[in-house]
């Protein structure tokens, strides 16, 4: 298959996410809490761009992309509700973590993000690949 525009966006958005999560789990290993909450949220975000992509979607708010995840992915049946459940909680701990104040971080909140990001994002790379989309 040759590659076209679509692809490589696809491709792109794929590495961005799999470097957040890199970037989440290398934050996590050195205490680095917050940051490990942003990339995980990271992470499922570029993989969700790219997932939207194929619907020729977009979005400038993450809100929008999100809604659009649950409108086209969710609510027609290819992608199970927990992963929207998974997607919006991640959403709003980076929120509540990247601005809230005096939030304590726990430890098992962040493995709980990471395991998340990591479903999501090998979710969502499947799901091209069954598409044909080369990654």
């Amino acid at each position: 298959m040759s590659s076209t525009p679509l692809h490589e966006l696809l491709r792109y958005r794929m590495e961005q996410a799999y470097e957040s999560l890199r970037d989440a789990n290398t934050l996590f290993a050195t205490n680095s809490l917050r940051g490990a909450i942003n990339r995980a949220y990271y992470a499922m975000f570029y993989a969700l761009l790219a997932l939207i992509a194929t619907k020729r979607l977009g979005s400038s708010k993450h809100s929008g992309a999100i809604a659009s995840f649950d409108r086209e992915f969710v609510k027609t049946g290819i992608f199970p509700r927990d992963l929207s459940k998974a997607l919006h909680l991640a959403f709003d701990r980076r929120q509540v973590h990247d601005y809230g104040e005096l939030i304590a971080v726990d430890d098992d909140v962040v493995e709980q993000a990471l395991q998340d990001a990591d479903k999501f994002v090998a979710t969502v790379e499947t799901y091209l690949r069954e598409l044909g989309y080369p990654l």
